[in-house]
This record gives structure tokens, C-alpha cells and sequence, in this order.
């Protein structure tokens, strides 16, 4: 796959998606990267430790959240994008289910739409993706976590984003899959997606995997938002044992480490043979 100027081995390698939030409310980091000086800082700092995507948010999806305007959304993440490109090498990932937002996003030089709602938000957006030919990823995501069977069900929206995102002209190689973990979901939800993570490759798309900090992890542990990380690292171990191609975090040292470790086990893994 390419995003950006960059080619990715989804065969052999996981990547890190690092996470800037220039919102004053994100459940984990609101307010820390408002000003475009602490942004810049960030992603230097996360480059520096193993970042492969940056992914830009500028409206916080935390449960509870307020809504904000287009408008207000565009001014965050716009100026960012801008001095981004200008000052590093690194694909551009922007956070956003709003069409407007990820038209002014890609002409600033965003290079793929990171949408928690695979398209099925405002039916513009798939267009909006096409139109500019780069790459998507496309979130599991529902009102209430009512399932019948979490699985399948998870695996038919996910089928219904992709189909909308080929009904529009995107194609097969610009589209990635996340099972929207925290969205949708209750704990023990979450948890099954997770342990059952494989079962998605199903549809034939990479996968994405953000567990980051979230509430999974501080309902599991019973721990803040500030003393998850090890519980981050988990998930990060199991989505590269499960074939996951992406994992979105804050922490991008500890998760790079712990991706690389992950990946020496799967090669071996890959090479045991299967006894009995």
C-alpha cells in the first residue's frame, strides 16, 4: 500500500500511527498540542522514536464528546497539516467523518481519511476520498452496542463501509479496516473484538488497531487514563500476533518496542510446524 510518498509492506511489517489531538478536550491529551509550537514539538518527538503516520484530530470522539462546527474543526487541523508538510516527511493521516473537513484536510496535504464512521456519517464523504484518489480508513462503529452475534456483526457493517467505498471509485488498495475498538462496544465487547481479531481478515483489507489508553484498558485494570500504557502495550503485542498492519497510539517508543518484539515472535511462529 501507498500513503503518501511512502510504500508499506503489509506483509511483513506493523506500523505506528502516532496520535496528535489539537483539541483542548481528547479524553487522553486535550489541550497538550493546541498550539502549533507543542504540536510541532510532538511530532518531532514521535518521528524521533519510531512514528510512521501521523494521524491529526481535531474533534475529540471521546464518549460525551460536543460536537463542534466544520468550520471551527477545519481552522484546528488545517494550519498543522500545513506546517507539518512543510517541515517533515511523514504521510498525514486526519482524523475526521466530516466531508468538508477532509476536502480542506486533503488539500492541504493530508494523505489518507481516517473515518470512525466508514462513510456511513454523510454519504459525501466516500465521494470526497475518490475525487482525491488517496487512501481510507474505514472504522467499525454503531449508535448502541447491541449485537447479535458481535462478530458477524461487526463483519457485515464493515462489509456495508466497503461496498460504499467502492460504489464511489476507491479502490481496493486505498482502503484499511478498524474494528473500532472503544466505539460501539461495552467492555467485554471490546474485549472479544480483540481476541478475535483475526477473524476479520475475512474481508481481505489490512488492518488497524487502536486501543490506546482507552476505556477497555481502565476498566480491565481499573487504572486512570495516565497509567495505561502497559495495558496499551498488550493489545499492541496481540494486534501484531493477530495480523494486524496498523496500530494507532500515543506512546510510540513503548509501542514501537513492543511491535518489533511481536513481530520476532510471529516470524517464528510462522516457521513452527504444526504438530499432530
Amino acid at each position: 500500500m501507498r500513503i503518501g510518498n511512502r510504500e508499506f509492506d503489509l506483509n511483513n511489517r506493523c506500523y505506528i500511527m502516532g496520535i496528535l489531538n489539537v483539541t483542548p478536550d481528547s479524553f487522553s491529551d486535550g489541550g497538550k498540542f493546541r498550539e502549533i509550537d507543542d504540536a510541532l514539538f510532538q511530532v518531532e518527538k514521535m518521528l524521533a522514536e519510531g512514528m510512521d503516520i501521523l494521524d491529526i484530530g481535531g474533534e475529540s470522539t471521546r464518549p460525551g464528546h460536543t460536537k463542534i462546527s466544520d468550520q471551527e474543526e477545519i481552522e484546528r487541523v488545517v494550519p498543522v497539516i500545513e506546517k507539518v508538510k512543510a517541515g517533515f516527511d511523514v504521510p498525514i493521516s486526519l482524523d475526521t467523518y466530516k466531508p468538508a473537513v477532509a476536502k480542506a484536510g486533503i488539500q492541504t496535504g493530508a494523505d489518507l481519511i481516517n473515518d470512525i464512521w466508514g462513510l456511513r456519517y454523510d454519504s459525501r464523504m466516500a465521494d470526497v476520498i475518490a475525487e482525491a484518489g488517496v487512501c481510507c480508513c474505514l472504522m467499525h462503529n454503531r449508535q448502541e452496542a447491541v449485537y447479535g452475534s458481535l462478530i458477524t456483526d461487526v463483519i457485515d457493517d464493515l462489509r456495508e463501509s466497503v461496498r460504499l467505498a467502492k460504489a464511489a471509485g476507491i479502490e481496493d488498495d486505498k482502503i484499511i479496516l478498524d474494528p473500532g475498538i472503544g466505539f460501539g462496544k461495552d467492555r467485554e465487547q471490546n474485549l472479544e473484538m480483540i481476541a478475535r481479531l483475526d477473524e476479520l481478515h475475512a474481508l481481505g483489507y489490512p488492518l488497524l488497531l487502536g486501543c490506546s489508553r482507552k476505556s477497555v484498558i481502565g476498566l480491565t485494570l481499573d487504572l486512570p487514563v495516565e497509567e495505561r500504557l502497559e495495558g496499551t502495550l498488550v493489545t499492541t503485542a496481540v494486534g501484531v500476533l493477530k495480523g494486524c498492519s496498523f496500530v494507532r497510539v500515543h506512546d510510540v517508543k513503548e509501542n514501537m518496542r513492543a511491535v518489533r518484539m511481536a513481530e520476532a515472535v510471529r516470524r517464528y511462529q510462522a516457521k513452527t510446524p504444526v504438530v499432530g
